[in-house]
């Protein structure tokens, strides 16, 4: 395995998963390790390290997959069996899994005994360029995203990019969503460079180098203001919006993947770009015009503009009711904390709609 040579992450990538993950366990105890994944994982994924020492049966914990599962109710049956598998703080607790295992798994385990150790292993690109690196963990709550969790660093994440061999077209594309806003946000050379790569169509040996590439952007912010108070929320690009379409999809009873959401809100969130920072038009639309073209349309009708604007309310990154984007002023260049107002909000959903013409 190569680590990488990042400030804040612990990111290795794979050569051998097995050996590699044999190799990391040399720095624990062996009866003390413990494994969470979800029943899809556990299938597809758990089988590469289940010959790995230390790997055991009666202490892999499996919950049932799927974003409405991450709750409350999911994290305690991983305390309970923590607590009835003799853990203790000095046991390490692996995630395998999607963004799902390592979200709840590291908020498990950072709550559990006051915390213990975890290792991330993250099998989809959306978790590997994303969800599994950075020290956020956490669970939904009341319909609302990642509305309970924590802070804290994984002991390591160990990426294997094989496992997108696993991966359907529609994950593989949902995971594509985060490595485009992470261009977005840093570098102009690194959206040309990321527009030509045909994730339809994907060259793995390329998309490996695209997913390092993209985790150090992602370790970037992360070093420079570790727990979001400033410029780390760069990274939330798109994400006001797609988490307010993402939940209204859900209520919907048309839940949809968590990329898509940030595909489809980050072209609404370009528009407000456009109107509050000044990035120019022509380029939000050939952006969006992008985007829409590999993510296709989600329907939200101007019928439900003020569901979508009562999701934006509970957004993590507001303050004293002001309702806060991540908006570009050019690409690479974020402004955090731009308060947007109801207008302004149903104006974005308004140019969304318009790429669906």
């Amino acid at each position: 395995m190569v680590r990488l040579n990042f400030k804040v992450s612990n990111v290795y990538m794979a050569e051998n998963l097995a050996d590699d993950l044999d190799q990391l366990l040399n720095a624990y105890n062996r009866d003390k390790v413990f494994v969470l994944t979800d029943d899809n994982s556990f299938r597809y994924c758990y089988p590469r390290i289940a010959g790995v020492k230390g790997i055991d049966a009666a202490r892999t914990i499996v919950i049932e997959s799927g974003d409405d599962h991450k709750h409350i109710e999911a994290v305690a049956k991983v305390w309970k069996a923590l607590s009835n598998g003799g853990a203790d703080r000095k046991s390490v607790l692996i995630n395998l899994g999607g963004g799902m295992p390592t979200d709840l798994g590291g908020f498990a385990a950072a709550t559990f005994k006051r915390g213990i150790r975890f290792i991330n292993i993250p099998t989809t690109l959306l978790s590997q360029v994303d969800a599994s690196v950075g020290g956020k963990t956490g669970i939904n709550f009341e319909g609302f995203k990642n509305e309970i969790g924590v802070f804290q660093q994984a002991d390591a994440v160990l990426v294997d990019t094989q496992f997108f061999e696993t991966l359907d077209s529609d994950n593989l594309v949902s995971g594509f969503a985060e490595m485009i806003k992470h261009t977005l946000i840093y570098t102009s050379q690194g959206w040309n460079d990321l527009k030509s790569f045909d994730i339809l169509n994907p060259d793995f040996v390329r998309l490996k180098q695209l997913v390092a590439e993209s985790i150090s952007i992602k370790d970037f912010f992360v070093e420079a203001d570790p727990r979001e108070q400033g410029i780390r929320k760069a990274l939330n690009f798109g994400h006001t919006l797609g988490h307010a379409i993402e939940s209204f999809a859900l209520k919907a009873g048309s839940p949809m993947l968590h990329g898509h959401a940030v595909a489809y809100g980050m072209i609404g969130e370009l528009y407000l770009s456009v109107t509050k920072l000044g990035l120019p038009r022509a380029e939000a639309d050939a952006i969006s015009a992008e985007i829409t073209r590999v993510y296709g349309h989600f329907p939200v009708l101007a019928e439900h503009n003020d569901v979508i604007f009562e999701w934006t309310r509970h957004d993590k990154k507001n303050e004293d009711d002001r309702i806060n984007f991540s908006l570009l002023k050019a690409i690479g260049q974020v402004e955090v904390n731009v308060n947007c107002s109801k207008a302004d909000i149903l104006d974005a959903m308004d140019y969304y709609r318009s790429f669906n013409k």
